[in-house]
C-alpha cells in the first residue's frame, strides 16, 4: 500500500533538517506573548520539552496555565513568539502557512473535546477527509482504510450515518479514526474526555493506552488527574512555565508557585552510565533527583569491594540523608552500568531552603531519611 501519491511533494521536506535531535518531539526556550489592549500577555515562559517516540504524556494544569498554547506550538496551529519547536525532525517554527497546513495533515493526528466532525458528511466520509486532503494513499485505497479503522473503533456498522445520530463516545471514536487516517506519528489530543460521562472517557482512554501499545505518541491535555495518572509521563504547566514533574512528586506539600521557582534553579545533567553521583565516605555535593534511567546504590565490604543492594528509577531521590543530618554519604549511588541516567539537581543551598518553607516537606523527607539509614543498616548486617 503506497502511503501517498508520490507525484505530491512535500511542502516541509525542505525544512526537515533533524534538528531535533533523536527526540520526537523538542521544543527549546519557547516561549509566546500575545498584544492585547492592555499590553503584552506572556502565555508560555522559556519552555524547554522533548518527548520520545512512543511516549504517553499528559499535559495538566489550571485553566489558563498554558496547556492549550502549549499545544499549539507543537502542532503549528500557533507560532512561538522566540524559541524553536521541532517536530520529528521538522523545524515547525520556519514553516509558512501553507507547509503548516501541508505537514499538520501528515504528521500529527488532531482529537478535540467537542470531536469537530463535518456535519454535512457520514461518518466514514469524515475519515476519508484527511487523506483526500493530503493525498495520502491512493485514491482507490482510501476507503479501504477508513473502514478499517472504524473497524478497529468498533463503529463500522455506523460507517454511513450522519455524525449527530451518534452517541458522544461514538463521535469521539469516529474523530480518533479520523486523527489516524494518515498514520502520523503523533496523536494530540485536546480535552478528549472533558465532554464525556467518565465509563466512556474509561473506554476512549484505554483506546489511547492501545495505540501508544502499537508505537503511537499521545500527547492529552487534560483536566482529569486520574486519567493523568495512568500515563507514562506528566507534564504540569503553572502559569506558562513546566513544573518538574519528580519535583512535584518528591515535595507534595509544595505549591505550584513554589515548585515553579524551584523548577527555574534545578540544573539538569545526562550521567554517563556507572559514572558516580555519591561516593560513600565522602560528602554529597546536591541533592539529586532521578528523572530519566536508573541509578544503583551501592555498599562497601570490608574487603573493600562494592555490591549493588539496590537499583531504583524516576523519581529516586539522593543525598537527603547526608544533607539533613551533615557527615559523609552511607552509601555510593551510580547511574545504572547499562543505560545511565538523567537527574535533576538542587544544590545544598537550595535544598535546605527549599525544606525550610515547609514543616511538613521536611517531614516527608526526614521520614525517608530515617528509613533509608534503617536499610542501610540492615544491608550491611546481611
Amino acid at each position: 500500500m503506497s502511503r501517498r501519491d508520490k507525484n505530491k511533494a512535500d511542502p516541509a521536506a525542505s525544512l526537515s533538517v533533524g534538528d531535533g535531535g533523536q527526540h520526537l518531539i523538542h521544543l527549546r526556550g519557547v516561549e509566546k506573548t500575545y498584544r492585547t489592549a492592555a499590553g503584552g500577555f506572556t502565555a508560555l515562559r522559556g519552555i524547554d520539552l522533548e518527548v520520545d517516540p512512543g511516549e504517553f504524556v499528559a499535559v495538566i494544569g489550571k485553566s489558563g496555565s498554558g496547556k492549550s498554547t502549549l499545544i499549539n506550538m507543537i502542532t503549528g496551529i500557533d507560532r512561538p513568539t522566540l524559541g524553536e519547536v521541532w517536530v520529528n525532525g521538522t523545524g515547525v517554527h520556519k514553516l509558512n502557512e501553507g507547509q503548516l497546513a501541508a505537514w499538520r495533515g501528515r504528521s500529527v493526528g488532531l482529537i478535540f473535546q467537542f470531536f469537530q466532525l463535518l456535519p454535512t458528511l457520514t461518518v466514514v466520509e469524515n475519515v476519508l477527509l484527511p487523506m483526500d486532503f493530503c493525498n495520502m494513499y491512493e485514491r482507490k485505497e482510501r476507503p479501504d482504510r477508513a473502514m478499517h479503522l472504524l473497524e478497529q473503533m468498533e463503529l463500522a456498522d455506523q460507517a454511513h450515518k450522519m455524525p449527530a445520530t451518534l452517541s458522544g463516545g461514538q463521535q469521539q471514536r469516529v474523530a480518533i479514526a479520523r486523527a489516524l487516517a494518515n498514520d502520523p506519528p503523533i496523536v494530540v489530543a485536546d480535552e478528549p474526555t472533558g465532554n464525556l460521562d467518565s465509563k466512556t472517557a474509561t473506554s476512549v482512554f484505554a483506546l489511547f493506552e492501545r495505540l501508544v501499545s502499537e508505537g503511537k505518541t499521545i500527547l492529552m491535555v487534560t483536566h482529569d488527574r486520574d486519567l493523568a495518572e495512568r500515563v507514562s509521563r506528566t507534564v504540569i504547566i503553572s502559569d506558562g512555565e513546566i513544573i518538574e514533574q519528580y519535583l512535584a512528586e518528591t515535595f507534595p506539600a509544595l505549591d505550584e508557585g513554589q515548585l515553579a521557582r524551584v523548577t527555574r534553579q534545578i540544573e539538569r545533567r545526562r550521567v554517563q552510565p556507572g559514572a558516580i553521583l555519591i561516593e560513600e565516605g565522602c560528602p554529597p555535593d546536591a541533592f539529586y533527583i532521578v528523572t530519566k534511567g536508573e541509578v544503583e546504590i551501592h555498599l562497601r565490604a570490608r574487603d573493600g569491594q562494592e555490591f549493588v543492594v539496590a537499583r531504583h528509577g524516576p523519581g529516586y531521590y539522593v543525598g537527603e540523608v547526608e544533607l539533613l543530618r551533615g557527615g559523609n554519604a552511607i552509601a555510593t549511588v551510580r547511574a545504572s552500568a547499562e543505560h545511565g541516567a538523567e537527574v535533576a539537581i538542587l544544590s545544598p543551598d537550595e535544598f535546605c531552603e527549599l525544606i525550610g518553607e515547609s514543616e511538613a516537606t521536611r517531614a516527608l523527607v526526614e521520614r525517608v531519611a530515617l528509613q533509608r539509614l534503617a536499610e542501610n543498616v540492615a544491608s550491611r548486617s546481611a
